[in-house]
């Protein structure tokens, strides 16, 4: 008993060879031993879109200080503030670069981002950007009042938006709405608020919907069998 007892001290077993001794029953014990994980760092891949450099017009200016950027062309001016993660540099062939700051996960989303980000304010400034919208539905109709779109949506009232500094809007055929702008994501902001008020629905079409947007439509209750 005196052995086991001391054979159970080193492998850390006393309990097991008690119930042994007292039940006639020898429990095999084996030792403790203890488990290890290895950490292994892991490099973030550089963002395909992030390594692409950004080609700059003639016709645009750009002003770094520091983690801003100034940009300004023929049809507006735009800026950016960018996260310590990453920053922008200019080439001696005159083309814009974003790299990564730090290597972390936060830094390779925000590298690709941020190089799109940059990319849209050197083509909005230079060449601008357009939406356009549709009206499907009886009665749907838009005009403009001054710096005022007014939509007939079916409601008992027309729907009256102010149009936001920056922006024009045309429309033709008082079914067609073209929002163009030098800043993409106000473009995209207005031309979603006026899609707002009437999405379009699966069943017949019906409402404001982007010009190049599919609507998948859907099958209608079918009659009563006779």
């Amino acid at each position: 008993m005196a052995s086991s007892v001391v054979a159970s001290l080193q492998t850390g077993d006393l309990k097991s060879v008690f119930l042994g001794e007292r039940n006639r029953i020898y429990v095999a014990s084996a030792p403790i031993t203890r488990v290890g994980f290895m950490r292994k760092t892991v490099e973030c891949k550089e963002s395909r879109i992030g390594k692409q450099p950004i080609e700059v017009p003639s016709n645009v200016t750009i002003t770094l200080e520091g983690q801003g950027l100034d940009v300004k062309g023929p049809l507006g001016q735009l800026s950016l503030n960018y996260p310590r993660e990453v920053k922008v540099e200019r080439e001696e062939s005159g083309f814009l670069r974003v790299r990564k700051a730090i290597e972390t996960r936060r830094a390779n989303q925000m590298h690709g981002l941020f190089r799109t980000l940059t990319d849209n304010m050197v083509v909005g400034v230079s060449k601008g950007f357009e939406k356009r919208l549709q009206l499907i539905g009886v009665g749907y109709r838009a005009t403009l009042e001054g710096k005022v779109l007014v939509l007939n949506l079916g409601f008992s009232h027309p729907v009256r938006m102010e149009i936001p500094d920056g922006l024009q809007v045309k429309v033709e055929d008082n079914t067609r709405i073209a929002v163009s702008g030098y800043d993409k994501a106000a473009i995209g902001q207005f031309a979603a608020s006026i899609r707002k008020w009437r999405p379009p629905e699966p069943y017949k079409g019906k409402g404001v919907k982007y010009a190049d947007e599919v609507v998948r439509r859907k099958e209608g209750k079918a009659g009563k069998k006779k």
